[in-house]
This record gives structure tokens, C-alpha cells and sequence, in this order.
């Protein structure tokens, strides 16, 4: 008879034998929706946060956050083993980020979240032109095909937001994706010779670092639960920043961001739990488009892998 205790074990080592014998696109896209949930969570907590401190506090606790849940790994391994090899790249990589959050901090308490979700799906665009212009990542029709369905989807979620009075938070919300899709690409560049880990550290140093002035000016003294929402966010986003890492060191950056735009499912449900934000018509349509997208480049992109390895 098997011994019980080591079946979640003996599990857990299949499921992942099995995800590392997957070819890199689908391990990849695996990896960025498992971070995309986990940013949809922690966006959610955020603005619960952000309702009752001020954003720029906010930014900068939930990184500090961040790196305090990753201290007893640095301890464990050593800090020399989250050293990096070139330190300019990480502080670069921390200012557009902290730049970015800025705009992101400060229109989230302002807008709906499937709305804070479906705008930051305007980064695969940006992500992709530059992938292309910086990388060379060859971009395939398919790839484009699918990001701009994916695109429309959340134009018929967005568009008539735009033209209300939140239009103005709305606009703040999309000038950060710009931003983003450039701390991505600089995080890109990293993965050739850091590891995921190094990278997660040294977000969390750096952003803390250039958040800290903003927070300091504006601070207000959390309270005892909106700490621990605090230690989760550091739980949740480093996570989610460490499966978005593997996720751009797997595959290249064009294919697999189609995959993000399943996080305006989770998002709604979590706008209308927490929030009572009910999902609307265009949401649920451009969702219905957006999921369409999202399934048919994910085939497409398997049968992409089978066809190159029977020529080889």
C-alpha cells in the first residue's frame, strides 16, 4: 500500500516533470497566466489598500513588503547568491518601474478593476514593438492577429468609459502601460544573465528606494490588518513577478502575451465580489472576444512548436 504522506509529493514531482517537458511556449504561457492571477489578486488588494492610504504609501509598502517575505530566502542562500552581476541594469529597471507605478497608484482608487485590467492589456502592444525593435523577435501575422483581437476586445470593455467623467483616471491608467512594457523589456535584457530570483530582489530594493521620498511626504501609519494585507501583497506580487520572469526567460516576449488577457476574468469576479462592481454587457463581451483570442493563438502556437520539430 503507498505510503499517504508522500503522495502530495510524489504529485507534486510528476506535475512537474510533466511542465518541464512541455516545449517553451506553452511552459511560457503557463508561467504568465499563473502571474497574471496573482497580479489580478494583489491589484485587487491594492485597491482596498489604496481607499484608505495614500497611494504613493501604498506603492512603496507593498514593495518593502515584497522584499521583507523574500528575506529569509536571501538568508537561507546567502545574499552573495542575490548579488548581481551588473547592478546599473537593476536600478534602471527599478526607476521605470517605480515611474510607472506612480501613474498606476495613483489612478487604481479611480477606476473600476476590470477597467485597470482591461487598460493594462494595451502592454502587449507596446511589449511587442519593442520586442521587435530591440530584441529582433520575429513577429509572425498570427501573433499580430491575435493581440489586436485580443486589443479590440478590451476597446468594447474600455471605450465607453472614456467618455465619462473618470475619462481623465482612465488616460492616467493607459500612460502607464507605456512605461511598463519598458520595465519588461529592460527585465528581458536581465534574463540573459540574471536569475529570476536576483531580479525579484532587486525590484523589490530599488522600487522601494525610489518610492520611499513620494511616501515619506505623504505618510499615514497603517493599520494593524492593513499590514498583513501588506505581507500578503509582498507574497503575491513577488510571486507573480518571479512566474512572469521565467515566463520572458522561456519564450519569447510576442508569444505569450495573449495569454494575459484572461485576466479580466478573474478580475471582474474579483471587482464584483469585493467592489460590488457588477460585470457589464461590453465587459462580458469583450471578454467573450478576448478569450476567443487568447485559445486560438495558444493552438496556433503549439502547432508552430510540432511543425519546427518534425522538419528538424
Amino acid at each position: 500500500m503507498p505510503n499517504k504522506r508522500l503522495w502530495p509529493r510524489g504529485l507534486a514531482a510528476r506535475v512537474g516533470r510533466r511542465f518541464a517537458a512541455l516545449d517553451p511556449v506553452p511552459r511560457a504561457m503557463i508561467w504568465s497566466a499563473l502571474a497574471g492571477f496573482q497580479f489580478c489578486v494583489l491589484n485587487a488588494l491594492l485597491r482596498v489598500l489604496t481607499e484608505t492610504l495614500d497611494p504613493f504609501v501604498a506603492q512603496c509598502l507593498r514593495y518593502a513588503a515584497g522584499f521583507l517575505v523574500m528575506w529569509p530566502l536571501i538568508l537561507r542562500a546567502g545574499p552573495a547568491a542575490y548579488m548581481p552581476r551588473r547592478i546599473g541594469g537593476q536600478f534602471a529597471r527599478g526607476l521605470v518601474h517605480a515611474f510607472g507605478l506612480c501613474l498606476w497608484f495613483i489612478a487604481l482608487p479611480r477606476i473600476p478593476l476590470a477597467d485597470t485590467t482591461a487598460i493594462g492589456f494595451t502592454g502587449p502592444i507596446f511589449m511587442m514593438i519593442g520586442a521587435w525593435l530591440v530584441f529582433g523577435e520575429a513577429m509572425r501575422r498570427d501573433r499580430w492577429l491575435a493581440t489586436a483581437a485580443g486589443f479590440a476586445g478590451v476597446l468594447i470593455v474600455v471605450g465607453p468609459q472614456l467618455s465619462g467623467s473618470g475619462g481623465v483616471w482612465h488616460l492616467v491608467m493607459l500612460a502607464s502601460c507605456p512605461v511598463f512594457a519598458a520595465s519588461f523589456l529592460i527585465t528581458k535584457a536581465l534574463t540573459r544573465y540574471e536569475s529570476a530570483g536576483v531580479i525579484v530582489v532587486w525590484q523589490a530594493i530599488t522600487v522601494t528606494l525610489f518610492s520611499l521620498p513620494l511616501a515619506w511626504l505623504n505618510w499615514s501609519m497603517p493599520q494593524p490588518w492593513q499590514w498583513l494585507l501588506f505581507v500578503l501583497c509582498g507574497l503575491l506580487g513577488s510571486g507573480g513577478h518571479f512566474c512572469l520572469t521565467r515566463s520572458l526567460a522561456v519564450a519569447p516576449v510576442s508569444s505569450t502575451q495573449s495569454v494575459k488577457f484572461l485576466d479580466l476574468v478573474w478580475s471582474t469576479f474579483m471587482g464584483w465580489v469585493l467592489f460590488a462592481e457588477p460585470a457589464s454587457a461590453t465587459t462580458l463581451a469583450g471578454g467573450a472576444v478576448i478569450s476567443v483570442a487568447t485559445v486560438w493563438i495558444a493552438r496556433r502556437e503549439a502547432r508552430a512548436v510540432t511543425r519546427a520539430k518534425i522538419g528538424q
